[in-house]
């Protein structure tokens, strides 16, 4: 018996009945020969760890667009922390840490630079619409690996794509991660933010704080604690109704006093200029497209359109104000 069937065998007897178990998995769109040592959900957060779109990840915006400061999230660490709660409760419920940590750390690969401002006006100049989520999954299947993607099991495909707010997962592990990222995004933005000097903690509402916690840490141990008891032994990942109602309000919060109108978004409408300005830019001139986006027009029929925005959501922040510096900044002259 292999290592591999040997942890398999092990998830069997040491997971909850409502577990994703490696050997039940749905499988891969292209079959493969099975590793001796990894199970699969495993052998796909390796694939996940080691592509480019995840290494990407540490020069994307969260919130803060440009910020002077080490100290601020990027897209990189908000997935690393999302990793983390979901883990924390996916272990804590016997459900497959491994499928849990796959997801999560996939769930943003197809996030644009400067953040939801670029998928902001990615979605409202592509005819066919955008959303980093799809986008997620279509670096999963198609744009990693020059074009073959890295073949992931369906399951962890599935939470990719659903770990948005209207998602539905077809997975306990999965419906974790959609917890989690707003468990994440929440306490981390706020923590930012305090740091930033937008607020200080004794200015969120009292209503929601009460039932959280009065700091970041109190409100992260809470709202996990929350999820594990309320969700052990059951075919379903939940809050409690208080819990749930203070976190939604406590985000909505969030949307109103930092997402929107802050000192934080002082620079998204440049952002959103200039992410357009490339759109604008390589619609009229494909031919600049690097060779392997060129392929995918010529020899998978991909429109235009398509192609386009996966080359510019593939970008870091810092490349992508490049490409509009070499493109639409003059440079100066001299003789030579």
């Amino acid at each position: 018996m292999s290592i591999r069937e040997q942890m398999e065998e092990m998830e069997f007897k040491m997971l909850s009945p409502y577990a994703s178990f490696s050997r039940n998995t749905r499988g891969r769109d292209r079959k493969e020969e099975l590793c001796d040592i990894r199970p699969e959900y495993q052998r796909d957060r390796d694939r996940i760890i080691h592509c480019k779109s995840f290494r990407r990840l540490k020069h994307k915006t969260q919130v803060f667009l440009a910020p002077e400061g080490d100290h601020y999230r990027t897209r990189l660490t908000h997935t690393l922390e999302v990793s983390q709660i979901a883990r924390t409760i996916a272990k804590s419920l016997s459900l497959n840490e491994s499928l849990t940590e796959a997801i999560a750390l996939g769930h943003d690969l197809g996030h644009t630079p400067f953040g939801h401002s670029g998928e902001y006006v990615l979605n409202k100049v592509f005819e066919d619409g955008f959303s980093h989520y799809r986008q997620s999954v279509r670096v999963v299947e198609v744009l990693e690996k020059n074009g073959q993607g890295l073949n992931l099991t369906w399951e962890v495909r599935d939470g990719i794509l659903n770990h948005r707010t209207s998602g539905h997962p077809s997975t306990l592990e999965g419906a974790i991660v959609r917890l989690s990222d707003k468990i994440a995004y929440i306490n981390h933005d706020i923590d930012d933010a305090i740091r930033a000097r937008i607020f200080r903690e004794k200015d969120l509402p009292a209503e929601y704080t009460r039932v959280l916690g009065e700091s970041v840490r109190d409100r992260l141990n809470n709202m996990i604690h929350d999820i594990i008891n309320s969700s052990l032994g059951k075919p379903e990942i939940i809050m409690s109704p208080d819990m749930e109602l203070a976190m939604r309000g406590l985000r909505q919060w969030m949307f109103e006093n930092v997402y929107s109108g802050s000192v934080a978004k002082t620079e998204e409408k440049k952002a959103q200029q200039l992410i357009e300005s490339l759109f604008e830019y390589y619609m009229r001139h494909e031919d600049r497209l690097p060779e392997e986006y060129l392929r995918m027009m010529a020899e998978r029929g991909e429109k235009k359109g398509r192609v386009v925005c996966d080359y510019i959501a593939g970008m870091s922040d810092q490349y992508a104000i490049e490409k509009f510096q070499e493109l639409f900044v003059p440079k100066a002259w001299k003789q030579v």
